[in-house]
């Protein structure tokens, strides 16, 4: 016999992440990579799975503790394997909070999302400025609901990572009812209290207007109840965990943000036999190139020659500001079993089109599998959602805040084009871009995507 202590892994730079679940107990039996506790971040929650096969001697946490990278959570007593039937079954795994988003926070509403997102699929923290600016009023509650009462909020029983949530949807915890022990706030609660205010069944004393933290009473009518298996048979289907999360963020900035979406094509007719030959001699390296990867660097530059189009809307006390980021991290919407989630690539402007391949390949992966950490899904500055493996010809991709603008990709297609002379076939891809109508205006909008179609026609346009 020996004791094996389990720790929390590597979770990047968080610190003090509470303890949210816990699902063993002295006694029980274990095997490897089975789950022992949920923490939950700011950005996504995460399983610590046991390193080891045995039976559980001690549990070093409970819920509501805080731990970092290195706290002990348990101990377990090795020996002889589990017997079999007798062990924990692996819990799912945790479902990434954010962009989505954009889950962006996009593509599944297409989402961006951006899908992601705190509640959010994807949302992307905002970069920290040089210097600090002031602390920002509290935000209005969320759709019309009154103002947030700052005493009240900090007297809200709640965990740090759901104060964040509320605050980044504008709600007043103060006004909403806690579903856990000794009436804790869960995160739960918080998008329950907005899809009763959006529906129209939550109180709303006032009307906050005006900057991006306003909103205004929506008057929406009560969201319709219906008996479906009067009609016929029907099958009640839970919805996934990302899709819970990532659902009051999509609302958040279907409603928030003014969207237009500008489409355009892009002749990708040299590129594509360019891809095809690149991955002919990257073949035995086992490297994919997709159109994507050629996206997501274009984009780069794209987001150079308009600056507004990599920004972020903060709020002050003066005011609404525009925040232009230095940083290309750009994210790319990744289909998973559970749901859309967005996993951002870092420095796209210092990678080539090979190395932002592989890195695509690898996080993808991890994203099938549930393995993503907050540090894979934070930071991104725009979000590409690209559906052209599947097909379409256009779609609106939802913002993933606080992004100001997303792009949809849908499956290109041979047509017909005038060369002056004659109509010869072209590979055209569509380009859907939604934007942020506060930041971007239509002309640059039209100019943005007329750009990045012709980096697109011509890659060597990348290097100037």
């Amino acid at each position: 016999m020996s004791t094996i202590e389990v720790k929390v892994p590597d979770i990047g730079d968080f610190k003090d992440i509470p303890v949210i679940e816990v699902f063993v107990k002295p006694g029980d039996t274990v095997k490897a990579e089975d789950s022992l506790v949920t923490l939950e971040s700011d950005k996504a929650t995460m399983d610590v799975p046991s390193s080891a096969s045995g039976t559980v001697k001690e549990v070093k946490v409970k819920l509501g503790d805080k731990v970092s990278e290195g706290s002990l959570i348990v101990v377990v007593e090795t020996g002889a394997a589990a017997p079999a039937g007798e062990s924990k079954p692996a819990a799912a795994p945790a479902a990434p909070a954010s962009a989505a988003a954009s889950v962006p926070a996009s593509v599944a509403a297409s989402v961006p999302a951006s899908a992601a997102a705190s509640a959010s699929a994807p949302a992307a923290p905002q970069p920290a400025p040089t210097a600090a600016p002031p602390a920002p009023a509290p935000a209005p509650a969320v759709a019309g609901s009154a103002p947030v009462d700052g005493a009240a909020f900090k007297a809200a029983h709640a965990s740090p990572s759901v104060r964040k949530f509320a605050r980044e949807l504008g709600v007043d915890l103060a006004r909403v009812t806690g579903s856990a022990p000794k009436g804790r706030i869960l995160q739960e609660d918080v998008q329950k209290f907005v899809k009763q205010v959006m529906s129209g069944g939550a109180p709303a004393a006032g009307a906050a207007a005006g900057g991006i933290s306003g909103g205004g009473a929506l008057n929406l009518l009560p969201w319709p109840t219906v008996d479906f298996a009067k009609f016929g048979a029907v099958e009640a289907r839970p919805l996934s965990r990302i899709k819970k999360i990532s659902g009051a963020n999509l609302a958040r900035n279907w409603v928030m943000i003014p969207h237009v979406t500008q489409f355009d094509e892009a002749d990708i007719t040299d590129l594509e036999a360019f891809r095809v030959t690149l991955n002919k001699e990257n073949e035995k390296a086992g490297i994919k190139v997709t159109m994507l990867a050629f996206l997501i660097k274009a984009s780069v530059s794209a987001l150079r020659k308009f600056p507004e189009v990599n920004a972020s809307l903060v709020s002050t006390p003066d005011g609404d500001n525009l925040m232009l980021k230095q940083y290309f991290n750009i994210g790319f919407a990744a289909d998973t079993p559970n749901g859309l989630v967005v996993p951002v690539i870092r420095n796209v402007d210092q990678k080539g089109v090979l190395a932002i391949a592989a890195e695509m390949t690898a996080l993808s992966g991890k994203a099938r599998e549930g393995k993503l950490g907050p540090a894979d899904m934070q930071g991104g500055c725009f979000s590409i959602s690209s559906l052209g493996g599947i097909g379409g010809t256009a779609f609106t991709p939802i913002i993933n805040a606080p992004e100001v603008a997303i792009l949809g990709v849908s499956k290109s297609a041979t047509k017909p084009v005038w060369d002056g002379k004659a109509f010869v076939p072209r590979l055209m891809v569509p380009l859907s871009f939604s934007y942020d109508h506060r930041v971007i205006d239509g002309a640059g909008a039209a100019r943005f995507t007329a750009y990045l179609a012709s980096l697109l026609t011509d890659m060597r346009r990348v290097m100037l």
